[in-house]
């Protein structure tokens, strides 16, 4: 078990933020297209964090044109360039599923400055 351990801690990323459910992220991640490159930002409200080594994984979501977008990025893919931490969130469960079911003010967390 000891060799599985090592060659997981070789692909892991050593900048990654500390975040959790209810913070706003922006995403940066890289786009190929043909043969040009090209990085994207994907903002929202971290909904899920999965814990693990080089399987572990978090859910983003924002509303773009009044749909709700999820995104399941791997925590320590390569094509993830950077993570930025925007605000931090008041919540008090480890995966806020229930904003699913919110529209508009409802659908807002309170930041961890105004608490």
């Amino acid at each position: 078990m000891d060799i599985i351990k090592k060659i997981e801690s070789e692909h892991l990323r050593a900048d990654v933020p500390k975040f959790r459910a209810g913070d706003t992220v922006k995403v940066h991640t890289r786009i190929i297209e043909g043969e040009k490159e090209r990085i994207q930002v994907f903002q929202g409200v971290v909904m899920r964090l999965k814990r693990g080594t080089t399987d572990s994984t978090f859910v983003v979501r924002k509303v773009s044109d009044g749909v709700g977008v999820e995104r399941i990025f791997p925590l320590h893919a390569p094509s993830i360039d950077r993570i930025e931490v925007v605000s931090e969130g008041v919540v008090r469960q480890s995966r806020i599923y229930y904003l699913r079911r919110l529209k508009g003010k409802a659908a807002r967390i309170k930041t961890k400055n105004a608490w």
